[in-house]
């Protein structure tokens, strides 16, 4: 099967040519004479999902579940981690062990722990009561309890070295955010072998001119991924920039969803206990911090886009760059071989079809 497109994004370039599907995976990729229209891409990869279409993940049911995964996919994101902020132990104990496991719908890749081994002075919308000391104990209860790929965590806080070595010598991906971390702190974690922090500039050490911060610490760095939530509200158009220029191909979009996203306006929850509101795309706790967003992966493309960003760019940023960071080469690549979890998109960066292994699925 030809998809009928005219370019496609491979290995970051978008490449001239149709797309061949068979037996759902890629067959062949920049094919002539189909005089196709629209781009072939990867279906996104977002790697910090709270809740979506009205579904807080840390409270969902199963039914629930199924609603926010059709919906995620309907906005062409076909494989994802679900989020879980700080909570009590038991509770996201409870929420990894109902995270489901089967593959109907957007692939789920593991569980990302937001918390709760974050800094006080950064909690942000987390609560700050269910903070948590680094501690083995804990983190092994959490990692028993479900499928865990990434968790946050504050590198500068006693004892959060010895939770690196242990993720990472457990293959999960480790990212630092909710952080005071100085540059030094933050270079101890990346030599451990942190690989990122999470979304950039919000929630973490204001950076000055001898006192870089973790943020400035990340971006100096060519090992560290950079998670950025472009949506208008979390970022400045002039940080956005200066994020890409200085990171590139480090650069990896995700959404920082909550329920409210996909959604009317109104009240929701975030991590089962935390009230929020969603106003005209915003989303805030009742101190009046922003408490993740509404943002779809395909807007945060747009946006980047309509920032300067060229769109093979931020395309990458949304598929095969946060494949990388969850290390996945499985995910998130148009190459000969690879599953075809794609989406056809207009010129105009609609979806005009999403597939999984090959099947179009509801739009």
């Amino acid at each position: 099967m030809r998809l009928g497109v005219s370019v496609a994004l491979v290995d970051g370039e978008l490449l001239p040519g149709d797309v061949e599907v068979v037996d759902g995976r890629i067959a062949a990729v920049g094919l002539a004479g189909s005089g196709g229209r629209g781009i072939a891409t990867p279906g996104f990869v977002d790697l910090q999902v709270n809740g979506y279409a009205g579904v807080d993940f840390s409270a969902a049911t199963g039914d629930e579940w199924r609603a926010a995964r059709e919906a995620l996919l309907r906005d062409g994101v076909t494989a994802f981690q679900p989020t879980f902020v700080t909570a009590s132990l038991d509770a996201m104990q409870a929420a990894l062990a109902r995270t489901p496991t089967d593959n109907h719908g957007p692939r789920i890749i593991g569980a990302h722990l937001e918390g709760p081994f974050l800094s006080p002075e950064r909690a942000g919308a987390h609560d700050p009561a269910a903070l948590l000391a680094p501690d083995l104990a804990a983190l092994d209860a959490l990692l028993a309890a479900g499928p865990v790929s990434q968790v946050t965590l504050a590198p500068e806080l006693p004892g959060a070295l010895d939770l690196v070595d242990a993720l990472v010598a457990r293959g999960v991906t480790v990212s630092c955010g909710h952080t005071e971390a100085d540059a030094a702190a933050a270079n101890l974690a990346f030599d451990r072998g942190a690989t990122a922090v999470t979304h950039l500039f919000n929630a973490m050490r204001r950076p000055e001119a001898r006192d870089p911060g973790i943020a400035y610490a990340a971006l100096g760095r060519d090992d560290v991924f950079i998670t950025l939530i472009v949506d208008a509200h979390h970022l400045a158009d002039d940080t956005v920039r200066t994020a890409w220029r200085a990171a590139g191909e480090r650069v990896v979009l995700m959404s920082d969803a909550v329920a409210a996203a996909a959604a009317p306006d109104g009240d929701y929850g975030l991590g089962g206990t935390v009230p929020i509101r969603s106003h005209g795309g915003v989303v805030r706790n009742e101190a009046g911090s922003l408490a993740g967003s509404t943002l779809s992966m395909l807007a945060a493309i747009r946006n980047s886009h309509t920032l300067g960003i060229p769109l093979a760019a931020a395309l990458a940023a949304a598929t095969e760059i946060p494949a990388r960071m969850a290390r996945r080469p499985d995910l998130g690549r148009l190459t000969p071989g690879a599953y075809a979890d794609l989406l056809v998109l207009t010129d105009t960066l609609e979806i005009q079809r999403v597939l999984l292994q090959g099947v179009t699925q509801p739009c």
